[in-house]
């Protein structure tokens, strides 16, 4: 990335952290923004003036042919429209290379969970023993175990798995690095399966151990080079193991954490406690899974009831 650029990009999220913006959010803004200006920089731009609304419109394409969804896109699109308001404030530029670039559209889908046979035949698709084999496994059935966000996986740390209680526990450390405030992940307990347990088990005493390097922190699910996982890794393997699965649709983190709400619903638990397991600060967000899980019996109903 150009020099240029990497000021201002610190500059404008040091303006969002003075607005006291939460770690998360931070987070998202670096990862936009570094990809639409590491992408810039590959076409040879290097000064803020020369950004133009052909590099939206490319950056856009590019996440389209990754088959990013509408969501993730418009998100980017907001990212870099905030980025450029403030340079515009700031002085730093006089342009605005976004205005004339269309936002796509977002729609709010039901969740689309897989069925029991697919999400079994997801994790078993990986039953292999080396190294990497063993991080695939471990990370597919903390997924459909824990319902766990893709934020909340890639930053897990060895000591928030207590094997001998078979629980997870999901450390708010946004607000340990930036004061008392409550940013970042909400802090609670989630519950390991017997499946989950051993597949981490194995991971951390036969995989893990081959996958460190002299700088490896102590972060659980690492990269071919010892670091963290990124978003787009975790991607590729989900991506990856459904085609082994033989499963012919999208299937992502998101994926994952609504068949874990709707296999819980399913097997008769209380919306409240899916709510807690799943983090939602409001129930409001859990209701969604309702929906679906009121619709299938409304369907069950008709199909089966004589006088339906």
């Amino acid at each position: 990335m150009a020099v240029e650029f990497s000021g201002a990009l610190e500059d404008f999220l040091t303006s969002l952290e003075t607005d006291e913006a939460s770690a998360g959010t931070l987070d998202a803004y670096r990862r936009d923004l570094e990809r639409y200006l590491a992408m810039a920089t590959g076409h040879g731009i290097d000064h803020l003036t020369e950004l133009s609304s052909q590099h939206v419109a490319k950056l856009v394409e590019t996440l389209q042919r990754a088959e990013l969804s509408s969501a993730t896109i418009a998100r980017n699109l907001s990212s870099i429209r905030r980025f450029h308001d403030y340079l515009l404030r700031s002085g730093a530029s006089s342009v605005d290379p976004t205005k004339d670039v269309s936002v796509p559209r977002v729609g709010r889908r039901d969740p689309d969970p897989l069925t029991m046979e697919e999400a079994e035949r997801l994790v078993n698709a990986v039953n292999a023993s080396d190294p990497r084999s063993l991080r695939d496994r471990a990370m597919l059935e903390t997924f459909y175990a824990t319902g766990l966000r893709v934020s909340e996986l890639i930053g897990l740390h060895c000591g928030d798995l207590t094997q001998t209680t078979k629980l997870l526990h999901l450390q708010n450390r946004g607000s340990q690095k930036r004061g008392s405030q409550n940013h970042g992940v909400r802090n609670r307990i989630v519950p390991l399966g017997e499946a989950a347990v051993v597949s981490l088990c194995r991971y951390v005493q036969d995989g893990r151990p081959h996958m460190a390097v002299p700088t490896t922190d102590d972060t659980l699910f690492l990269n071919a080079q010892g670091g963290a996982l990124s978003r787009m890794g975790v991607w590729k393997i989900i991506r990856a193991a459904a085609v082994a699965a033989r499963i012919d649709r999208t299937v992502n983190p998101q994926t994952l954490r609504h068949t874990f709400a709707a296999h819980l619903l399913d097997g008769g638990a209380l919306l409240q406690d899916v709510q807690h397991l799943l983090g939602h600060a409001d129930i409001a967000s859990t209701q969604i899974y309702a929906r679906q899980y009121d619709a299938d019996l409304t369907q069950l109903h008709r199909t089966y009831h004589p006088r339906a």
